[in-house]
């Protein structure tokens, strides 16, 4: 059983490295491949994109086959985005790296949570699950760290090429050593040890009926808009944005950068069981004293960094780090209310919905930055600058408006679904 899990989490801290992969390096990769803004967008956004529309598919796959064959194809994947990405002699061949590159990555947590159904007992799978994913977030200070010194040490290669080799050495675990469920059971089912209840593991989402019914609840879009609001701009600065922030715009030495991404990893695994547990103890009320005080810190800790005359102090940046690492445990919170408003056999489906959310917000943040860098002039690292930074971040504040008014809206409807709210007019 914890072989099973160990195995399973290093592959999905690997498949965060993976994933995060140009965080620290996003300029070198400008310089290798003579990309300008947009282009370097593309990168992510393509990578993102291709991560959400194959939750789907891998859903209905993990249900027929069952997750040893799906995490190893998708840590094959990887190996095989990653090694493109090493020899890559053009952008558009390093775009396609990236694009197999979140197919793989799509795989490999949810066929990670379906393990952790499968082999521990159902009442402990809520601690295993958040366990799963603290864990697996620590892949970030890996693609921050060893793989930016290993870059600037040797070369993009080998850099790329080690990644490449590490998911080669993974898929092989994963093949030898996991197994979709005990062996003394024929299927994948989560069984309550205290109870005796047996539950059969479904990860696919309904169908298009289903979609349509899991939308028209307003608990669902609340769902979704909480998830679109806040990870975003966190998505941004530690997939791409931030490190050529830091380094070419508020001048911070790599190392110091390195700090300032590494305190936004740290803090958001502090984060995650104190919000998870405030979460828990306020079901009605998560949005007003969670969901929209933490979306107003990040936009408030943006504001002040942005308008700070010249470049802001390094505790003030820290501080920025520390205000996007909420985003992260506060997005937990959006399938909280997918859970909680929808019916069980509808739960599949709003939880797909709600994460697509996220993933459309953080796609349109790290494209909207490329492209008023590019609109700026700003189209390659030696002529990024605060100012263009500036404007370029901007760019994001639209999001959380608009993110934060449909949570609003959607949190009303759902009260007054609920019971709790009268509708408007009424007393």
């Amino acid at each position: 059983m914890w072989t099973i899990w160990i195995v399973a989490v290093l592959a999905y801290v690997l498949s965060v490295a993976n994933r995060t992969s140009l965080s620290a390096v996003g300029v070198d990769a400008a310089e290798h491949f003579s990309a300008d803004a947009s282009t370097l967008s593309m990168f992510a956004v393509l990578q993102l994109g291709v991560y959400g529309l194959m939750q789907i598919p891998i859903g209905l796959w993990l249900d027929r086959f069952g997750a040893r064959p799906i995490m190893a194809i998708g840590m094959a994947v990887m190996a095989a985005g990653q090694l493109i990405m090493a020899v890559s002699p053009n952008v558009g061949v390093a775009i396609f790296a990236r694009m197999l590159l979140g197919a793989g990555d799509a795989a490999i947590f949810p066929s990670a949570l379906r393990l952790v159904a499968t082999w521990f007992p159902a009442q402990r799978n809520p601690i295993m699950v958040q366990l799963t994913g603290i864990v697996g977030q620590m892949g970030q200070l890996v693609a921050i760290l060893p793989l930016a010194a290993l870059l600037h040490a040797t070369s993009w290669s080998i850099a790329f090429g080690s990644l490449a080799g590490l998911a080669v050495l993974f898929t092989i675990l994963i093949v030898a050593l996991v197994r979709n469920h005990p062996p003394e059971r024929e299927a994948d089912v989560s069984v309550d040890t205290e109870t005796g209840a047996i539950r059969v593991v479904t990860s696919a989402i309904d169908t298009r009926v289903g979609i349509r019914a899991a939308w028209a609840n307003p608990g669902t879009r609340l769902a979704f808009w909480s998830h679109f609001t806040t990870p975003f701009a966190g998505t941004a600065f530690v997939m791409l944005w931030g490190f050529p922030f830091l380094t070419s715009g508020e001048g911070l030495s790599a190392a110091q950068a390195s700090t300032v991404q590494s305190v936004f990893v740290l803090m958001g695994i502090v984060f995650g069981p104190l919000i998870g547990i405030l979460s828990s103890r306020n079901p009605t009320r998560r949005s007003h004293l969670l969901v929209l005080p933490i979306v107003a810190i990040q936009l408030i800790a943006w504001i002040a960094v942005l308008a700070w005359p010249g470049p802001a102090p390094f505790a003030v940046l820290l501080l920025l780090a520390v205000a996007l690492a909420l985003g992260g445990p506060a997005s937990m919170i959006a399938f909280d209310h997918a859970r909680t408003f929808n019916p069980s056999h509808q739960l599949s489906t709003a939880t797909g919905i709600t994460n697509v959310g996220g993933f459309l917000a953080g796609l349109l943040a790290i494209l909207f930055i490329g492209v008023a860098l590019d609109l700026q002039g700003a189209s390659d690292p030696s002529a990024y600058s605060l100012e263009a930074f500036r404007i370029a971040f901007l760019t994001q504040i639209p999001i959380w408006l608009v993110g934060a008014a449909f949570i609003i809206r959607e949190r009303k409807r759902t009260r007054i679904r609920m019971g709790l709210d009268k509708p408007r007019g009424e007393r």
